[in-house]
C-alpha cells in the first residue's frame, strides 16, 4: 500500500523531532514535511509525567507547543503508528498498518526504551514501565480500579526517584530497591546521593541499596510481592520497572545502520547513510569532556542535535561540537544539579564545601586548569554560572578560589570571563 513522499521525514516526535521541524522550517518553508510517532500525543515535556500522576500538575500543562504548531509548520502528522521498518535502498518506511511513506532525507529520533528484566512475574498485572504519558495513563487507571496501598519501584535512578516521590504523595506506601550501593549513581556523587537518600526518607520513602528483585510474586494474575536477592519478601500491589532506559536502535539495526550503543553519527549528526540521520536519545554523539562518543540522554543534547541535524538535511553545512552531561532533579524538595564527571579523575584537584547545616554541599573538578565536573545539592544558585564555565572550556586558574564560595556571581569573576560565558567564544574585550 503505497502512500506519500515527503522531502523530509522524521521518526519520533519528542525533543529531537520537535527541534527538527523548526529547524527545517527555518531554512525551507516549502518542502514537504512529516512527522510519525507510534505516540498518539501532541509533544509533550516528559519529566512532568510524574507530576500529572501525583495531581501537581495539569494534564494541559504538558504540552510544550502550540496545539497548531503542526498546522502552523506545514507538518503532516502519523500519530499512534509505529514504522516496522526502513528501506534505505528504496527511500521508504513501513507503517505497522502496511502504509509505505517515501522520503528524500530521513531524521531518526525513536529516542529511549525501558530496560525491563526478564524476571519470574514481569508480565504480571500491576507491573510498568515509567518513561511516556501512555504509562502514566495506564498507571492512573490502575491505582484508580485497584485497592492499591504499597508499591515498590526497581531502580534508584531519576525516573525511579520520581515515580517513588509521586507515590509518596499519593500516600502509598513506597520502596525503592536499587542494585547500585546508592541512589542517582549516575548523577551525584557518593555524598550527594547520601543527602537525596536522606530527603526521600523524611518523605516517607523507604530505600534499599545493594539489592536487586529477584522475582515479582503474585495471585490469579496481579502482582502482591517482590522478593529481594536476601531472600526477604515486599508485599506490594504495584511495581515499576525503572532499572534505566536503552535507545531504541532496532530500526537503524535492520536498516543496516552503523550502531554501537547508540547509532551512530558525524558531526553533522549523519549516519553511514547519506540521506539518513540521527539525533536524540537514540543517537550516539561526541561528548568533549571524555573525548569519545556515548549516548547522552538529556534535554539540551537532544534538542541541539535534532536542530543540527534538520539544517544539514535542509542543506546547510552545520555542525554538532557535542554537549556537556547535566541532570537537573528535585528530590523530595531537595534541588540537586550535576554537569560533567560526576567523579573526580586521578589527575583532579577537588574544591569542596558543606554548609555546617549538612543540607547544602557542592563539589567541582578542576583538570588542566579547567573544571570538568560539578555537583551541587541544596543550594544550586550559582550552579548555572559553573555550567556556563565547563561548557565554554575556560581556564579558571586566575579565579579558582572563589569557585566554591557561596556568594560567588558573575561579579566575582574577571571581566573578560563575564563577557565570555554571557555571550558566548568570540567576544572582543
Amino acid at each position: 500500500m503505497s502512500g506519500k513522499h515527503y522531502d523530509y521525514l522524521i521518526l519520533g516526535n519528542s525533543t529531537a523531532g520537535t527541534a527538527a521541524i523548526e529547524a527545517i522550517r527555518q531554512v525551507d518553508p516549502t518542502g514537504s514535511l512529516a512527522v510519525i510517532s507510534d505516540q498518539s500525543n501532541h509533544v509533550y515535556s516528559s519529566p512532568l509525567i510524574t507530576y500529572v500522576l501525583a495531581g501537581k500538575v495539569a494534564e494541559d500543562k504538558l504540552y510544550t507547543r502550540a496545539r497548531d504548531f503542526y498546522e502552523t509548520l506545514n507538518c503532516d502528522t502519523y500519530f499512534g503508528t509505529a514504522v516496522t521498518q526502513i528501506k534505505p535502498a528504496e527511500h521508504e518506511v513501513v507503517l505497522a498498518n502496511g502504509a509505505v511513506i517515501g522520503y528524500g532525507k530521513l531524521l531518526v529520533a525513536t529516542g529511549g526504551m525501558p530496560i525491563v528484566p526478564p524476571l519470574p512475574g514481569v508480565d504480571m498485572q500491576g507491573v510498568f514501565s515509567f518513561t511516556r504519558h501512555d504509562d502514566m495513563v495506564r498507571v492512573r487507571e490502575y491505582l484508580q480500579r485497584h485497592n492499591v496501598t504499597q508499591a515498590v519501584v526497581v531502580g534508584g535512578g531519576m525516573i525511579g526517584i520520581k515515580v517513588a516521590e509521586a507515590f509518596s504523595y499519593l500516600k502509598l506506601d513506597t520502596t525503592v530497591v536499587e542494585l547500585a550501593d546508592r541512589v542517582l549513581a549516575l548523577a551525584l556523587d557518593d555524598t550527594g546521593s547520601t543527602m537525596a537518600k536522606r530527603a526521600m526518607e523524611q518523605h516517607g520513602i523507604r530505600v534499599i541499596t545493594g539489592s536487586g528483585v529477584t522475582s515479582i510474586g503474585g495471585s490469579d494474575g496481579k502482582v502482591q510481592s517482590v522478593t529481594l536477592d536476601s531472600g526477604s519478601r515486599l508485599p506490594c500491589q504495584i511495581v515499576i520497572m525503572a532499572v534505566g532506559v536503552r535507545p531504541n536502535t532496532k530500526l537503524a539495526e535492520q536498516a543496516g545502520l552503523s550502531v554501537n550503543r547508540g547509532i551512530l553519527v558525524d558531526d553533522k549528526m549523519r549516519t553511514n547513510d547519506n540521506d539518513i540521520y540521527a539525533a536524540g536519545d537514540v543517537a550516539e554523539a561526541f561528548d568533549p569532556l571524555l573525548g569519545e562518543c556515548r549516548p547522552i540522554a538529556i534535554w539540551p543534547a537532544a534538542f541541539m542535535q535534532g536542530e543540527v541535524a534538520a539544517l544539514n538535511m535542509a542543506g546547510q553545512n552545520e555542525t554538532y561540537d557535542g554537549s556537556i552531561p547535566m541532570n537537573s532533579i528535585q528530590v523530595c524538595g531537595l534541588p540537586t544539579i550535576s554537569v560533567g564527571l560526576i567523579s573526580p579523575p586521578e589527575d583532579a584537584e577537588v574544591l569542596e564545601y558543606r554548609s555546617p547545616d549538612g543540607c547544602s554541599y557542592r563539589r567541582m573538578f578542576i583538570v588542566g586548569d579547567r573544571i570538568v565536573g560539578a555537583v551541587f545539592v541544596g543550594d544550586i544558585e550559582r550552579a548555572g554560572i559553573i555550567t556556563g564555565l565547563v561548557r565554554q572550556g575556560i581556564d579558571v586558574s586566575s579565579f579558582k578560589e572563589k569557585l566554591i564560595k557561596r556568594d560567588l556571581g558573575l561579579l566575582s569573576l574577571p571581566k573578560h570571563y563575564r563577557k565570555h560565558i554571557v555571550n558566548g567564544p568570540g567576544i572582543e574585550v
